[in-house]
């Protein structure tokens, strides 16, 4: 299982997906593009120590999306299929890091 700082390189280090050629999946890279930026509050965490969530509940929109995805992937083409694996994946591992950044963060000292 990966711990906080494991999946934090991780997301730091992974190319962000493409968008793909499919209308729906171009909106989920857009959607996925914006909960992103909301996870970003885990870097100033991991720098500066200071805890402060997103002010949108960033695990059910994650869970959405990745539910989303997972419907395009059925009815993708052959060629958006691994572009909708590739934004599921990101999508699991910004909830796990987020999950990890919630337990982390209201830890005691």
């Amino acid at each position: 299982m990966l711990d906080f700082m494991d999946a934090y390189t991780l997301w730091r280090n992974l190319p962000f997906p493409r968008s793909g050629s499919n209308e729906e999946l171009i909106l989920a890279h857009s959607d996925l593009a914006e909960v992103d930026e909301y996870v970003t509050t885990v870097i100033r965490f991991v720098e500066r120590g200071i805890f402060k969530p997103a002010p949108v509940d960033v695990l059910a929109t994650l869970q959405e999306l990745m539910q989303r995805i997972d419907r395009l992937d059925e009815t993708a083409s052959y060629s958006d299929r691994p572009v909708a694996r590739s934004q599921h994946a990101y999508a699991a591992l910004l909830d796990l890091l987020y999950r990890k950044f919630l337990e982390v963060g209201h830890s005691p000292t």
